[in-house]
């Protein structure tokens, strides 16, 4: 469910302090019920993704489509990533978060982990469009729980970064995302001990 941006703001994120000049694009609610140290969990289960496996046919679509335009486009050359357009933000990062390991390595998409706590990840992309950061944190449900919430945050490069992030917006928010939090919330519940 898309949530008001006010759900992440309000949060005492660690990610804030990093993100200053990057946009909010969406917030979501995740499928993920479970009880305060099931975090970790989340985050494995997102590290270990792929978009080539989403449940949805037109999603995988639109991915496979957007990785072949930027292959023609070059738009995620290596020199247009992290390290070389952008500076990756654990440079940001201040020294508690620094001196801790970054969390788990993201396997079949580019993003880069930047850091992780007992309720936060942060991972983050970086090509010719934009400077995307993916944030994860585990909050409380309001009926005693506790859920995965997420947060798209970006900073478009330049005119071309402004036209792409426009041109997909309706299709974010009308198939990707939506497959997406079920596609989360299915492979979430698959995951869960089978009651006796």
């Amino acid at each position: 469910m898309k949530l008001p941006k006010t759900a992440h703001t309000s949060q005492p994120w660690r990610v804030h302090e990093i993100t200053r000049d990057f946009d909010l694009e969406d917030v979501w609610a995740l499928p993920t019920p479970g009880g305060p140290d099931d975090f970790p969990r989340l985050v494995r289960q997102f590290a270990a993704g792929d978009t080539s496996d989403n449940p949805s046919r037109a999603a995988r679509a639109l991915f496979a489509i957007r990785w072949k335009l930027g292959k023609l486009f070059g738009w995620d050359e290596p020199d247009s990533g992290l390290g070389t357009r952008v500076e990756t933000l654990r440079d940001r990062l201040p020294a508690d978060l620094r001196e801790t390991p970054p969390g788990p390595a993201v396997e079949s998409v580019p993003f880069k982990t930047v850091y992780l706590t007992d309720r936060e990840w942060v991972a983050e992309i970086a090509n010719q469009t934009v400077h995307g950061v993916m944030h994860l944190g585990w909050v409380q449900d309001g009926d005693g729980g506790y859920r995965g919430q997420m947060a798209v945050l970006v900073k478009p490069n330049g005119l071309l970064g402004k036209a792409y992030m426009a041109g997909i917006a309706p299709l974010r928010h009308l198939i990707v995302y939506p497959a997406m939090i079920r596609g989360i919330g299915q492979k979430w519940r698959a995951g869960m001990p089978q009651a006796r």
